[in-house]
């Protein structure tokens, strides 16, 4: 298995186990522990409403992967846009909103996994009503991260 494959299986059973346990606790202890990575910086381009960025693994020559973990307020979302070699999306709480051109909004769960294929025109971010934290993993990145294009309307947004 290569480097890139190896990083990734490890990340995601990490993930599955940190979701599994947080499935287990009851509310209290969900709120006081709501976020393994901290917040990160504030989306201050690309997005509608309140995000924060956190990188957990920069990009360099050999693994050419991007890793970051992005918390959207409610309501909260970035543009339209595509990744030149794709993105995976794993969704680790609250309920967000995934969307590709020409196709319905998609409710997205703790758990889920997003696999978008490179060059698709898509949008994501926070359900109006609550929070939503992802891990965004940017693969191959010599051919690209991320083309960002014009705001997700109200009127886009609010299609549900």
């Amino acid at each position: 298995m290569n480097t890139r494959l190896r990083l990734a299986a490890i990340f995601i059973g990490l993930l599955f186990q940190i979701t599994l346990k947080a499935q287990t606790m009851n509310t209290n202890e969900k709120q006081n522990a709501t976020s393994i990575f901290p917040k990160g910086e504030k989306a201050t381009q690309n997005f509608t409403g309140a995000a924060w960025v956190k990188t957990l693994v920069a990009n360099d020559d050999t693994l050419t992967t991007i890793i970051s973990n992005v918390m959207f307020e409610a309501g909260a979302r970035n543009y339209w846009h595509t990744h030149p070699a794709g993105q995976i999306l794993i969704c680790m709480e609250g309920t967000g909103y995934y969307q590709e051109k020409g196709k319905p909004i998609q409710i997205l769960h703790a758990g889920d996994v997003v696999k978008i294929q490179p060059g698709v025109e898509h949008w994501h971010g926070a359900s109006p009503t609550g929070s939503f934290t992802h891990i965004a993993i940017n693969v191959n990145t010599e051919n690209g991260v991320v083309n960002w294009l014009r705001p997700v309307t109200d009127e886009e947004y609010n299609s549900k």
